[in-house]
This record gives C-alpha cells, sequence and structure tokens, in this order.
C-alpha cells in the first residue's frame, strides 16, 4: 500500500507557499497572525536541495 506522504517540493508550495497564502482573504490572516505571534517561518519553505 502506497504510504500518504510522498513529498514533492512543488505541490508542497502551491498548497501551502507565500504566494497562496497572500491569494486569499483568509491566507493573508494566517500570514498576520503568524507575523504578530514572531514566527521565524511564516510559512513552509522547500530546503536546500
Amino acid at each position: 500500500m502506497k504510504r500518504t506522504w510522498q513529498p514533492k517540493r512543488k505541490k508542497r508550495l502551491r498548497v501551502h507557499g507565500f504566494l497562496k497564502r497572500m491569494s486569499s482573504p483568509g491566507g493573508k490572516g494566517v500570514i498576520n497572525s503568524r507575523r504578530a505571534k514572531g514566527r521565524k517561518n511564516l510559512t513552509v519553505s522547500i530546503g536546500k536541495k
């Protein structure tokens, strides 16, 4: 059986990335909340390959 987590860099960014978050009012809220809280990482990022 195939497992649920099949990592893909492009998919990860397109679903949870900064541009995706900023494209909707709710997503902007998420970014603002994380800024207010002082999060080091606002959204997911792909590591160095």
